[in-house]
């Protein structure tokens, strides 16, 4: 069995256990990110997300380097819309809404150039990609499927919203029995007071949700691990 090392995290250290986690990259889109795509058409403040990418890139760096499951998510609906429902067509009341034609193609629609992830943070052809029509990452996919089918227990959290789709993806996994360890530099909202909230929230009561670390500690577990020789590559049952 790999080594467990410990990081340093609230409300108390989490265990990671390599052979039995993934890394999770929630929604890091083109039109939530990208400087004239659908989020700042909103209005938003898009450097918010933007913070998140270079620490995204360090640990999804070292977490390839490892040989560990790293997956991603996209929020995003059929090009016919039968996965919208109405009420998620009607939020915000805005005169754009999902499905419109938008800076980068049609709004949240599978396909189009605003769904994909970044560049910066692109999948390579072995990390599964999760296509999700809500906010939570299991509702409606094969999520759940392909970590059973993986013999994973953990997952480390990371992308946009720290309020939306991270908060909903942790709650959601809970549920399931999966701890949960979100990394604070690697989450984002494009409001401020919302991210801070949306993390205590996870940690209170003894950590109801998960855990809160940042990702210089996992970065250092995971260099040690390699060097220990202790790092493989993830298959179920390892």
């Amino acid at each position: 069995m790999s080594k467990v090392a410990k990081i340093a995290a609230e409300p108390y250290a989490f265990e990671f256990a390599p052979h039995q986690c993934a890394l999770l990259i929630i929604d890091m889109q083109r039109d939530f990110l990208e400087p004239g795509g659908f989020g700042e058409m909103l209005g938003n403040d898009v450097s918010q997300l933007r913070r998140t990418i270079e620490p995204n890139k360090r640990l999804l760096a070292a977490w390839r380097a490892a040989g560990l499951l790293a997956m991603h998510t996209r929020e995003g609906h059929r090009p016919d819309l039968a996965d919208l429902p109405p009420a998620k067509k009607a939020r915000g009341r805005s005169a754009t809404t999902i499905g419109d034609a938008g800076p980068m193609g049609r709004i949240l629609v599978r396909g189009e150039p605003g769904h994909d992830i970044i560049a910066e943070l692109y999948p390579e052809p072995s990390e599964p990609v999760i296509d999700k029509p809500g906010k939570g990452a299991f509702h409606a996919t094969d999520l759940h499927a392909i970590l059973q089918h993986r013999g994973v227990k953990q997952l480390v959290v990371t992308g946009v919203t720290t309020e939306v789709c991270v908060n909903t993806t942790v709650r959601e996994a809970n549920d399931r029995g999966y701890e949960c360890l979100v990394l604070e530099d690697c989450v984002g909202s494009y409001f401020p007071e919302f991210h801070a909230m949306g993390l205590k929230m996870i940690k209170a009561q003894g950590g109801i949700f998960g855990w809160v670390s940042n990702s210089e500690p996992l970065i250092e577990a995971l260099a040690a691990l390699g060097e220990s020789g202790s790092s493989k590559p993830h298959t179920k049952g390892a």
